[in-house]
């Protein structure tokens, strides 16, 4: 079944905030709630009712398999689009891709960050 848009953002905020060490707030603009672990943004979800989709860092390899898999994942929104797809609503996205996608996305800054940086296993 396919999630709608504020169950997509409901979702990929529930997965963020039951990771280990993550902050979030308001840091670029009202609308853009962003998640990161040890300072690094690994989520952005965006509060615009007429666009509701979340951003999430990916491997590039795998953000276009992503992009050609699902009409309704594009290129990452406001970051380097090589390395961040942004996931709307639409066919295909369930919560499982959505969780998937935001654990993916922190597992992928927390492993770039200095040993003493980062976070607690999982």
């Amino acid at each position: 079944m396919s999630t709608v848009g504020d169950r997509l953002q409901d979702t990929a905020r529930q997965a963020a905030l039951a990771l280990p060490d993550v902050s979030h707030g308001y840091p670029f603009a009202p609308g853009l709630d962003v998640y990161k672990v040890a300072g690094r943004v690994f989520l952005i979800v965006t509060d615009d009712p007429d666009e509701q989709i979340i951003t999430v860092k990916c491997e590039p390899e795998h953000a276009r398999a992503q992009e050609r898999g699902y009409a309704s994942i594009t290129p990452g929104r406001y970051l380097d689009k090589r390395h961040w797809i942004s996931l709307g609503p639409g066919p295909g996205i369930t919560e499982r891709l959505v969780t998937d996608a935001v654990e993916d996305s922190y597992d992928l800054v927390a492993e770039r960050l200095p040993r003493r940086d980062r976070p607690s296993a999982r």
